[in-house]
């Protein structure tokens, strides 16, 4: 029962869908992960880069930046603990990959310049136009006299930054290869198309291992039932890229997930992938390619094995703790704001406990 989609983007979700079909009349069944990076990031026409609404109240979903800007300010009061530990001569940046809206942007901007702490440079990594325009007027409607600090990106800084690296629900978003364990086979869900079913899941021969530890710990625990394993093969690469990137400071990611022993809990055995469409969650990541976000929870055993080996020194935490620890019941305390969007931020039953927030340092010099 969910709404139907206008005209115009009805229009661009069929174009979408013409491009995945020929993908597989072209190749034969693709896998998921493929099929996702087409919904998502197909130039565009894919979700996160065709101009539709995502964000607020009006798109499909809300991020914690969104609900209040206390999230927002915690996250800079980490940037500026960093900054402080940094050398007083090092030029200090500030880099953010998928902006969203913008919001957090700007409100860091606010923050930190209210402490006299603004970064040389904010870098924005966007690879859409639509979202760098709409993240250009809300920066330019909350403190536009900042606006010539904010430098968006198509690729990585030729340079290593000094500074601090965000990532805010940017994990859940990465493709992922879906595999499926059953009597000790396993199987890999990849995708076909026929006139009659549309979009629809077919088995085919893995296309990516397995840790064994993983499929140990599957069959000791989950024998019973058929197992869905997610696999994002780009996320150990990703990490080493932020080796590359950061000189010295921080890394922040924020995203909801799990460490391996609870990602891997029988009741989960279906799996994670989750689909958002006007404030709705469904299971059904073949409707209307394009217009709704796919995710997959994260496995922060892999982040943080990942970062380990890139020479960072890691912290994890739920969310709850890191905006304490940030000073929010100092920023709650100093100004009147609402009890109820608080609690959704560190309440255990909402996002307090659901969203984990991992750091990484590096080349810190106290």
């Amino acid at each position: 029962m969910l709404p139907e989609p206008s005209s115009d983007a009805l229009t661009v979700s069929n174009a979408l869908l013409s491009q995945i079909m020929a993908e597989i009349k072209a190749k034969g069944p693709i896998t998921f992960a493929r099929y996702m990076e087409m919904a998502l990031y197909a130039p565009q026409l894919g979700y996160y880069r065709n101009g539709q609404q995502k964000f607020g109240r009006t798109g499909d979903f809300v991020t914690a930046p969104e609900m209040s800007p206390l999230f927002s300010y915690c996250v800079a009061s980490h940037c500026l603990k960093i900054f402080n530990t940094l050398p007083a001569s090092e030029v200090k940046d500030i880099l953010e990959f998928g902006a969203g809206s913008g919001v957090m942007a700007a409100d860091i901007l606010i923050f930190l310049k209210e402490r006299r702490a603004l970064p040389a440079h904010y870098f924005i990594l966007e690879l859409s136009a639509e979202l760098k325009s709409r993240q250009r007027e809300v920066i330019l409607s909350k403190i536009p006299e900042e606006i010539d600090r904010v430098i968006w990106l198509k690729k990585l800084p030729e340079a290593p930054i000094v500074g601090v690296v965000l990532a805010n629900e940017v994990l859940d978003a990465m493709p992922v290869n879906l595999l499926q364990l059953e009597n000790n086979q396993l199987a890999e869900k990849q995708v076909g198309y026929d006139k009659k079913n549309g979009l629809y899941f077919v088995s085919g021969k893995p296309t990516i291992a397995v840790d064994k530890n993983i499929l140990d710990y599957i069959t000791s625990s989950s024998p019973l039932y058929p197992y869905v394993i997610e696999i994002k093969r780009q996320l150990p690469a990703w990490i080493n890229m932020l080796s590359t990137l950061l000189k010295a400071g921080s890394v922040v990611i924020i995203d909801y997930g799990f460490l391996q022993h609870e990602y891997y809990h029988p009741d989960r055995h279906m799996g994670t992938l989750m689909c958002h469409y006007r404030h709705q969650a469904h299971f059904n990541p073949f409707f209307y390619p394009g217009l709704q976000d796919i995710t997959a929870h994260v496995d922060f055993t892999v982040v943080g094995k990942a970062a380990e080996i890139g020479g960072f020194s890691v912290e994890f935490m739920n969310q709850a703790n890191f905006l304490i620890n940030g000073g929010l019941l100092d920023f709650i305390s100093a100004a009147d704001h609402p009890t109820q969007v608080i609690q959704q931020l560190i309440s255990p039953n909402e996002m307090g406990e659901l969203f984990k927030v991992m750091l990484f340092s590096k080349n810190l010099s106290r």
